[in-house]
């Protein structure tokens, strides 16, 4: 029997080139791995309610009356998805292959990590991890600075039972450091697995959000971060802001 994977994606197709994308990202999924081992149920959750009753392939699309906010679409897609591992995406992404065989395996050798994320080929190398390393275990300095990106987790569900669903005050940027913060409070491992390879395009979307509105979903993300867990403990490397701001104003 094939390892079954809920894959949830969050698109918003605004643009024909910001569905081009999503349609790319899901064709390299499933391109990905061979089904006869690993099943993907992919569930897109799109905010261009204008494309409905549109399918992506091989997906089930669905299009949410409540307004967008990054963890309450995520938690949509959480409480209509069931398989034991679960994957949070971005719609910018490219999956390499074997990717998910090898979190898959990582986890087995290593039971106590029950959260991950791939290896980009664009930003991972950013931060200088000494190789041979195949697994890089998030601490309190390197899990909120790096390890644990926002566009691609992959999780065992049972995380779930531990820390509830996800913060829906955050809906976008901090997003991720708010679950690095709770996996650290609750003692759950999570590790960057470089052998899995899912490469992020890069903020493709914010191009189609207003500059007020995206304001609020970046900078105004932080004063919520903030008074929820207090000051970051540790500041972003230099190379590593500087990326991250290329990123922003591509």
């Amino acid at each position: 029997m094939p390892v079954k994977i809920d894959i949830i994606i969050l698109s918003y197709a605004k643009t024909e080139l910001l569905k081009q994308i999503t349609l790319q990202g899901i064709e390299s999924l499933f391109l990905s791995e061979d089904s006869e081992h690993i099943q993907f149920e992919a569930l897109v959750i799109e905010s261009n309610a204008s494309l409905f009753p549109y399918q992506y392939p091989n997906t089930k699309t669905i299009y949410p009356d409540e307004k967008f906010g990054f963890n309450k679409y995520l938690n949509i897609g959480i409480a209509q998805t069931d398989n034991a591992y679960v994957c949070l995406c971005n719609n910018d992404l490219i999956y390499h292959q074997n990717w998910a065989s090898e979190i898959l395996s990582a986890m087995e050798e290593n039971p106590n990590i029950k959260s991950a994320n791939p290896y980009c080929s664009y930003f991972h190398p950013q931060l200088k991890i000494a190789e041979p390393k195949k697994i890089v275990v998030g601490t309190t300095r390197n899990l909120l600075n790096g390890i644990l990106t926002g566009w691609c987790i992959f999780l065992k569900r049972e995380v779930f039972n531990s820390i509830g669903l996800l913060d829906e005050k955050f809906e976008f940027w901090y997003a991720d450091k708010d679950f690095g913060r709770t996996l650290l409070k609750y003692k759950i491992d999570h590790a960057l697995i470089i052998p899995a390879k899912v490469d992020h395009l890069g903020n493709q979307t914010h191009t189609a959000i207003n500059e007020k509105k995206l304001s609020h979903l970046t900078h105004g993300q932080k004063i919520i971060f903030e008074k929820k867990w207090g000051k970051e403990p540790v500041a972003l490397g230099s190379k590593v802001k500087q990326f991250i701001k290329k990123l922003l104003n591509d």
